[in-house]
Parts: structure tokens; sequence; C-alpha cells
């Protein structure tokens, strides 16, 4: 049975655009970089900026581009859109748009900007799993063989898949375990990789949602081109 939906937009989202995509190669920051004529974090945002439970969305960006970004997300930042400076890491980034996130928002949905395919669906599974009170991934059962390699690219195991997963974005808290979690992150271990594992860390209980392999990651060159065939299919 679904959680019961807020009378009101309470939902906050935090989207990462804040890295220097130097896999995507020379040239603009990928994040603002067009898929067909559209901006790639223009089409992340837009799914969160119309959903109805969304109350208010931070894009975190590199700081030279707080105060002076593109023309056409200038024009979006507003009461309901804010633009804040990211930091060295992934987490420090993420602080930064929780932080700027209203007080009263009792759900927090974080989204990577390089994945401009994500769904009405996904989020709203996503969201309804945080207001049940755990955490939540969407993610995709890992369908290849995956191997354990060290040194000289030799192999030594063949890994079960069963139980893998990869995780995707958007993922979601209750507001107060992501706020919890952040504040009992320390800086002397290995940096975490996403908002779950801060969580896991934490000992809160996170759940994975099953999502579409649309939500794609554009990380490469090779990625855009991907996208841009995937942009036509989904038009």
């Amino acid at each position: 049975m679904s959680s019961p939906v807020a009378s009101q937009p309470d939902v906050g989202v935090v989207v990462v655009a804040a890295g220097a995509g130097v896999r995507a190669g020379p040239g603009e920051p990928k994040q603002f970089r067009p898929i067909l004529g559209v901006p790639m974090l223009l089409r992340a945002l837009r799914p969160f900026t119309s959903h109805p439970e969304v109350r208010y969305v931070v894009v975190v960006l590199p700081p030279a581009y707080v105060e002076r970004p593109p023309e056409w997300l200038a024009k979006l930042r507003g009461e309901r859109l804010a633009l804040v400076a990211g930091g060295a890491q992934r987490a420090e980034s993420v602080r930064a748009g929780l932080a700027a996130i209203p007080a009263d928002a009792a759900v927090i949905l974080v989204h990577d900007a390089a994945r401009p395919f994500v769904g009405r669906e996904t989020i709203d599974l996503v969201i309804t799993r945080a207001r049940a009170g755990v955490g939540a991934v969407a993610a995709v059962p890992l369908s290849d063989t995956v191997k354990e390699v060290v040194e000289d690219h030799r192999i030594t195991k063949t890994v079960a898949r069963v139980r893998l997963w990869r995780a995707y974005t958007p993922q979601g808290f209750p507001r107060a375990m992501i706020d919890q979690a952040y504040a009992a992150l320390r800086g002397d271990g290995p940096p975490p990789t996403d908002d779950a594992e801060v969580c896991e860390r934490a000992g809160f209980p996170v759940d994975v949602v099953t999502d579409s392999p649309h939500n794609v990651k554009i990380t490469t060159s090779d990625d855009f081109r991907i996208a841009e065939a995937l942009a036509r299919e989904l038009r």
C-alpha cells in the first residue's frame, strides 16, 4: 500500500551538478552540454520542477557558475529553485545543497545531473519509500557476469550477481535521516560514493526500488551519442 501524499508539497531536491566532467572531453562542463538541443542539466531538472510534491530544488554547481550561470539556468532561479556552490567531494556538495533546503521539507531527494532521463514513476516510488521512513535508491538488478580482478588484469574469481544491483539516482530519505547521517560522517575514511552509503554507515535502513535502464548516467563523449539516440526514442 502506498504511503499517503502530503497535502502540501514537502519534498526538497538536491541536484548535484558540481563536477568538472573531465571524462566527457574538452569544452564546457558536461552538465551544460546539449542533448538534442536541450542542456543535460535542464533535462535532469524538469521531472522534479514539474512534480506536484516537490516544493524546492537546489542545484549544486561549480563555484564559478553560481554567480554566472548559463542564461537558461539563471532564468529558473527564484522562489522554488536555488543555485549553490559545491565542494571538492560529492559529500561536500550534497551538504551544501541540504543546507539550502527549507527546514520544513519532510523528504529529501538527491539526484545526479548526469542522469537526464529519470522517469516520473521512479521519482514517485522513491518518494513513497522515503515517506515510509526508510532510505530509497533507484536501482537496476545487475545482469552482467562480474569478475574480481587484481593487478596485471588477472581474474581471481567470478562474483555471484544474484544480490547485486546498480545504484542510480534519485535517492530519497526522510529529512531527519539524511541530516543525522551527514552529521555523523567523518572525513578520516574513504569518501562515500553516494548518499545511500552515508546513511548505511550511520546504521539507517535503505531499500532499493526498481528503476528503468533508461535512467543512464552520462560520463564520456560516447555516452552523449547514446543519450541523443535515447532522447529521440523517448520524445
